[in-house]
């Protein structure tokens, strides 16, 4: 679905009419994902809907802004949009997602835009996108990539953190940035550092627990956690949501804590996907997983990317409890099989909202979809 940018240069934001939630969700038509377990997973966030009927609920945009390091006026979305985080402000979705321009030496350059949706289905752009690469103290790690794929939790006294991925085209590198207002946000740089930051790293997802509509960063032990990683899962803690250190194991390297599985549909790689949520199970991750070309799951193309579940122990962060024996959301509608990536449904941001569980995701590398959970059977 085409949404209508703000031609504006200021951050105001119009929400325009917007359809009721209940009667909206009544109409759509859904799809249940794949929920067939071998093992117990009572402790899952399921099932899941995606909203066929309204999906995908937002795709390339004409939204033109100034580029400060290209000093001209470029179609910043116009590529496509993918890969959204989600925050719930003022009784309203906030969803944070990847825009590609077309040009440059990687044929697009990546920022994150954002758009609002009172409903959590229809949603009104920014007219420019919230946070970009500049010529600041990270330009080396950003440019000309770009930035992607956020995440977002708040800290206890209300700031919000996101996890982001800069880009040089060569490394991609996991950094932090932080905002009060959503609209203006902080580059704090980079989560690994010293000897660690030309090591490639993604996808940070911050232990936070819910608190009615948010979702707020919490200590275990004294600390701050974070699983991060796209080939393995890896951690880091922190004291401030900030400055981070990584998790090493015995030889001194990052130590790993959710692997691929041989002949199953997270073979090639395991991806965090929202925030871990902290749960009266433990703390629950969904994750994104790849299909291997050879070795994988054989009912699923080659490099497909589908979603999973798997829960970790509450009191030790790195101790994996139990793990979900198949996907849950998979590609199966046109726009997540054919875009600029085929075969993708890559989940990201995940939202209590109007007494329900939205689930967002990144299609095909190209558009947003959403699926949704009723709240009741929630394990919280």
């Amino acid at each position: 679905m085409n949404c209508n940018s703000i031609k504006n240069s200021t951050p105001a934001i119009s929400l325009g009419i917007v359809l009721v939630i209940g009667s909206l969700l009544a109409s759509c038509s859904v799809t249940e994902e794949h929920n067939a377990f071998d093992n117990d997973s009572t402790w899952a966030l399921l099932p899941f809907h995606k909203l066929n009927e309204v999906n995908p609920i937002l795709a390339a945009g004409d939204g033109v802004f100034k580029c400060p390091i290209r000093n001209q006026e470029i179609k910043w979305e116009e590529k496509d949009v993918f890969n959204p985080a989600a925050v719930v402000r003022n009784g309203a979705v906030y969803l944070f997602y990847r825009a590609e321009d077309t040009i440059g030496r990687h044929a697009g350059t990546s920022r994150i835009g954002l758009a609002i949706g009172a409903d959590g289905v229809r949603f009104t752009r920014m007219f420019a996108p919230v946070l970009y690469p500049t010529d600041d103290f990270m330009k080396v790690y950003e440019w000309e990539g770009g930035i992607e794929d956020p995440r977002i939790v708040e800290s206890e006294m209300g700031t919000y953190i996101m996890t982001y991925t800069a880009y040089d085209g060569t490394t991609a590198r996991l950094c932090v940035a932080s905002s009060t207002d959503l609209l203006n946000w902080t580059k704090h740089g980079l989560v690994l550092r010293d000897s660690l930051a030309n090591t490639w790293s993604k996808s940070g997802a911050i232990i936070a627990r819910q608190q009615d509509n948010r979702i707020v960063a919490e200590k275990i032990n004294g600390k701050y956690w974070m699983y991060f990683g796209d080939t393995d899962l890896f951690m880091a803690t922190s004291n401030d949501l900030i400055q981070w250190q990584p998790v090493l194991d015995e030889t001194g390297k990052l130590k790993s804590v959710l692997k691929p599985r041989p002949g199953m549909f997270d073979s090639r790689l395991v991806e965090s996907g929202p925030y871990a949520l902290i749960t009266e199970h433990g703390i629950l991750l969904l994750y994104n997983g790849m299909n291997l070309d050879s070795g994988g799951d054989p009912a699923l193309p080659a490099g497909s990317y589908c979603s999973g579940q798997a829960l970790f122990d509450l009191n030790n962060p790195s101790n994996l409890i139990d793990r979900m024996n198949t996907y849950f959301i998979r590609p199966d509608q046109p726009y997540e099989m054919e875009g600029q990536v085929n075969q993708v449904c890559f989940i990201e941001g995940l939202v209590p909202f109007q007494g329900k569980w939205f689930l967002y995701y990144g299609t095909a590398d190209s558009k947003i979809g959403v699926a949704v959970k009723e709240a009741e059977a929630a394990p919280l």
